[in-house]
This record gives C-alpha cells, structure tokens and sequence, in this order.
C-alpha cells in the first residue's frame, strides 16, 4: 500500500461532493478539527471518527489478510 495517502483521498472525495470540512464534520458527527486531522494523516485520529467520515462519503473500506488459507 505505499504511496497511497487516505487523507488526500478523503479531501478529493469531500471536494467531489461539494462538501467543506464543517459541512463533512457536521454530518459526520465529528468535530471539524477531527477532519483537517484526518485529511493531513495525523496518527491520532479514532478508528470510530475515520469510519463515520468513510460512511458519509459512501466509501467502503476493505481489509484484506496477507495471510492465505
């Protein structure tokens, strides 16, 4: 996965939407500031906070195990 930047992803798909960062947090359910953290990839954002943004934007999120059966 090197070389992908999910905060940049995020911002491109907020934009597309039309939405600002308030507009984001506000459906969100998040604070604004918890949006600029997320789009400038800061580590200490919640897994809880990612997923709700993820949800608004109607992005899914797939975790794949590098482990094989």
């Amino acid at each position: 996965m090197s070389g992908f930047n999910l905060g940049q992803f995020i911002k491109e798909h907020r934009k597309a939407t039309g939405l600002t960062q308030l507009e984001l947090a506000d459906l969100a359910g998040i604070g604004k500031t918890t949006v600029f953290d997320i789009e400038k990839n800061k580590e200490s954002v919640r897994w809880d906070s990612l997923k709700a943004i993820l949800n608004v934007l109607n992005i899914e999120v797939q975790f794949i195990s590098p482990l094989k059966k």
